[in-house]
């Protein structure tokens, strides 16, 4: 599943297409997405101006000059493409959103798990956003708040640091690395975190995200930004999908286990709290 940085990416890549411009068309060819694309949508679109192109958690936010907004999410394996001109629309391209400049934005997901929804009131209170903690590259986002949110907490700091409650955007990937650069083992209870551990693992998340932005992602499976580019954070991986193999740190061979059902991967001597 695309986490922040590929959909930061993802943001990036398509906000010089998009903003400031008059939606022209939005053609629909399957809204059969995760929640379904209502039919009425594209006439409510068509004719309004892009005024931002935003992120919030995993969700990018298309603001409109009529005051709703956009809300998508790429779900599994869901990709958006600026293409500056029209081409033939293949297998899974499901929707099409033209501007008034020709550029073309459009939506492949095999897996038909993404979706895309019109809000009519402030982003923040809908049912999507609403729940959610607060950005990691942002200044709410320290070691005190996460002291603060992780203290009586039994469960392993692995699982909260991915609860978009307590923090949003940190998925499997970058729990992993981050809890890696700030020599924590992923199944150490989170309550035991001490406030220097947790200044230590705060600031290691924002690093982690940043570089794996500044990489444009990582690439797994399918992932690609809105320019076709794959991403190359994964040549950076530490810990990562790398079970059996030695650490880049110390040279020691890297231990897993399964937390939460997600597979977790640590070095033991890098990692000793």
């Amino acid at each position: 599943m695309p986490e922040l940085p590929e959909v930061e990416t993802i943001r990036r890549g398509i906000a010089p297409w998009l903003e400031g411009r008059r939606i022209e068309t939005l053609e629909v060819r399957d809204p059969r997405l995760r929640f379904g694309i209502d039919a009425g949508l594209p006439v409510r679109v068509i004719g309004r101006r892009v005024t931002g192109v935003g992120r919030r958690s995993k969700y990018l936010l298309l603001a409109l000059d009529s005051g709703d907004t956009l809300l998508i999410h790429l779900g599994m394996s869901g990709r958006l493409h600026v293409l500056p001109e029209p081409l033939p629309a293949a297998k899974h391209d499901h929707y099409d959103l033209r501007t008034d400049a020709g550029a073309l934005l459009r939506y492949h997901d095999p897996r038909r798990f993404g979706f895309l929804q019109l809000l009519d009131g402030p982003p923040e209170a809908s049912r999507w956003l609403r729940a959610l903690g607060p950005e990691p590259l942002e200044s709410e986002f320290d070691g005190d708040y996460l002291y603060t949110r992780l203290r009586g907490r039994s469960a392993s700091i692995k699982s909260l640091l991915m609860d978009a409650g307590i923090v949003v955007g940190v998925g499997n990937i970058y729990a992993q690395e981050a809890l890696h650069a700030a020599g924590i083992r992923p199944g150490r209870a989170a309550g035991r975190l001490s406030r220097p551990d947790c200044h230590r693992l705060a600031a290691a998340v924002r690093a982690t995200l940043t570089q794996a932005i500044v990489a444009g992602g990582t690439t797994l499976r399918d992932f690609s930004g809105a320019d076709g580019k794959p991403g190359y954070f994964q040549q950076d991986l530490k810990v990562y999908g790398r079970l059996g193999q030695p650490c880049r740190r110390c040279g020691e061979p890297l231990r897993g286990s399964r937390i939460t059902g997600r597979s977790s991967v640590w070095c033991a001597h890098c990692q000793p709290r």
